[in-house]
């Protein structure tokens, strides 16, 4: 689902990106004078983009203008709200964990990525780890993880130990059902050794 919802973003983003490259183009275009489709607005640069006549066409009628008005502030908001959520963290700030009393405990997230992170760089050939809980739900949380590499390292093995202890550790300690994970792993870049 998040994935889902995070394509619709890009796509509506690239979208909207090439609306407002086409529009900026074709005022320039205008503006320099070159010729413009017969369906655009203005085709001048003293042009505007309603006319005298269609300013004053609902100019009796006391509804038209606050409604347009609205509308424009209702469009606004919008935007701000979706260029806010661009900069909004996916991070789960804390994990409901069963405490067996039937009350339940919370764990801060940010602790539950430290110890994610501790374990994996201690593992030999990891040269640095990076995890972040995400999800819309505090019981169901999901690992997102970037693993650094050593050059000698075996990516698979890593990774098994990874899966196998870091995140089996992380699941049965907050007596998580099922905690999913992404895991990447990246080589950490070396100089090149000199032979002699």
């Amino acid at each position: 689902m998040f994935r889902l919802l995070r394509l619709v973003n890009r796509l509506a983003l690239c979208l909207a990106g090439l609306v407002l490259l086409c529009a900026g183009g074709v005022v320039v275009a205008v503006g320099a004078g070159w010729s413009v489709p017969s369906w655009w607005p203005y085709s001048g640069p003293h042009d505007t983009l309603l006319s005298h006549a269609d300013r004053y066409r609902w100019r009796g009628e006391g509804w038209f203008w606050p409604v347009v008005i609205a509308a424009l502030a209702v469009l606004l908001l919008l935007g701000l709200w979706w260029l806010l959520a661009q900069f909004r963290r996916a991070r789960l700030a804390e994990v409901l964990v069963d405490s067996g009393d039937g009350e339940g405990a919370r764990v801060c997230g940010r602790a539950l990525e430290d110890v994610l992170e501790r374990e994996t760089e201690a593992d030999e050939g990891v040269s640095r780890a990076q995890a972040l809980l995400t999800g819309r739900r505090r019981r169901a949380p999901a690992a997102r993880m970037k693993v650094l590499l050593e050059p000698y390292a075996a990516p698979d093995a890593t990774l098994a130990r990874v899966t196998d202890e870091a995140l089996a550790h992380a699941r049965e300690s907050a007596g998580l059902d099922s905690l999913p994970a992404e895991v990447r792993l990246r080589a950490a870049r070396h100089r090149a050794e000199r032979v002699r």
